[in-house]
């Protein structure tokens, strides 16, 4: 597997997120784990590496959860939550690599949005609901199903709008800048 630094980046941001899902912040109308803000990275950097073929992005994923179960186990990290955390990360992010693949004639940035508008949702609810069903109050669930969500279509928007920043006729190719 080739070590582009997108790649790089969904892996360490699956990783801090594992380690800090149990850490929640208000949100008005609702709370986020503080994961949240790491795992919103991951939808777009994984968007990035298509460019290398799906074959390379379902090992990156793979590899995600893996080593996303190895450092929760030595680090204590609650079962609930490393199992919360792979199936959300293998279900959610074929269903993000699908949409995206499937949508290949439109642009870059319609892609990542359409892809993410699927995944984040599915992604949210497998989390959550797995994670904290039973340890957490209904109203607290729900709270956390809205918080995590926004915070994630948000992050994964701003990370989205400045890689297409980044990528307009007047920046350097991403092949310069990787």
């Amino acid at each position: 597997m080739k070590y582009h630094p997108s790649a790089l980046i969904y892996i360490a941001a699956t990783l801090i997120a594992n380690y800090t899902a149990n850490w929640f912040l208000p949100l008005g109308i609702g709370q986020f784990a503080v994961g949240t803000l790491f795992f919103g990275v991951t939808f777009t950097q994984r968007d990035r590496v298509h460019k290398w073929g799906k074959k390379y992005v379902y090992q990156m994923i793979v590899l995600a959860a893996v080593l996303n179960t190895i450092m929760s186990l030595g680090l204590g990290v609650p079962f609930r939550i490393i199992v919360a955390s792979f199936l959300a990360i293998i279900i959610a992010e074929a269903v993000d690599t699908e949409i995206f693949a499937a949508l290949h004639r439109r642009s870059w940035f319609v892609r990542v949005l359409s892809s993410n508008a699927i995944s984040i949702p599915v992604d949210t609810l497998l989390f959550t609901i797995i994670a904290f069903w039973g340890d957490l109050s209904t109203k607290d669930i729900m709270a956390l199903l809205i918080g995590d969500t926004i915070v994630k279509y948000v992050i994964s928007f701003l990370v989205a709008l400045w890689k297409e920043k980044e990528n307009s006729p007047s920046s350097p190719s991403m092949h310069e800048q990787e």
